[in-house]
């Protein structure tokens, strides 16, 4: 009986693992254990960085609008606060975007709130 060599499904299946390994270094890009094993824990930063990208923007929104309020003479907390009660529903990317384009408008946004 001919040995069975697995066919052009496993082809396809290695072929698109070392296409995700295009672009790495050594055996990692074009050997398929090694690759297979590359892709695998890649895959798995992706996936965590993707969670931890919008924490690390938020923390940003934060910080650039809380530089904002201060030199407006505000606290961050209590500016926030206040847009929740004066109901302003600006969320924290658009505010830190008004406080960096348009320092006037944002003045007048937090004075309103206040």
């Amino acid at each position: 009986m001919p040995r069975a060599k697995r066919g052009f499904k496993a082809r396809r299946r290695r072929n698109r693992i070392l296409k995700a390994a295009k672009g790495f270094r050594g055996k990692r890009k074009n050997c398929h254990a090694i690759a297979n094993e590359a892709v695998q824990h890649a895959w798995m930063h992706m996936y965590r960085s993707r969670r931890i990208r919008k924490r690390t923007f938020r923390r940003l929104w934060i910080t650039r609008i809380s530089a904002a309020c201060r030199q407006l003479g505000y606290s961050y907390s209590k500016v926030v606060g206040r847009l929740k009660s004066g109901r302003i529903e600006l969320n924290r990317k658009m505010l830190a975007e008004i406080a960096i384009t348009d320092p006037a408008a944002f003045k007048a946004i937090i004075e309103t709130a206040a």
